[in-house]
């Protein structure tokens, strides 16, 4: 099996959220962590960012390396889990909420596909990118 990054790079819809891990410097930590759980934005979430959200977050690395981290929990939590599961702290110090009552959500992004092992985590990917509560409606 591959590591997350790897997993993720060969997936095909991860292109954007694997430039923005590149770009933020957070490649050798998605590579050594774990097991580390990664709700990954596929690249149509990205599209929806509004217009120059995500080349103003290129420009403002600690803000993307941030948001990023938002993204990662520490530990292997797969969709057994979730169901237990009403919150979960993540690497960037905050908490993101689980909703899973038929469907699967982190605060309020679904789950369109959950569970993709990898050697050192799994990846549930998403469809919209998650900001921080502070970070939420300012660009």
């Amino acid at each position: 099996m591959a590591d997350l990054v790897d997993t993720a790079a060969g997936a095909g819809s991860f292109k954007t959220l694997m430039s923005t891990v590149e770009a933020a410097g957070l490649v050798d930590f998605l590579r050594n962590a774990g097991p580390m759980t990664v709700l990954a934005p596929t690249d149509d979430a990205f599209a929806q960012l509004p217009k120059g959200t995500l080349d103003s977050l290129l420009q403002d690395i600690p803000k993307l390396k941030r948001i990023l981290m938002y993204h990662m929990v520490s530990g292997d939590v797969r969709s057994d889990n979730l169901a237990e599961l009403d919150e979960a702290p993540t690497e960037e110090g905050s908490i993101v909420a689980i909703e899973a009552n038929g469907e699967v959500k982190f605060n309020d992004a679904k789950v369109l596909q959950a569970d993709i092992l990898a050697d050192n985590g799994v990846i549930h990917v998403i469809d919209r990118v998650l900001m921080p509560a502070m970070l939420e409606g300012k660009s």
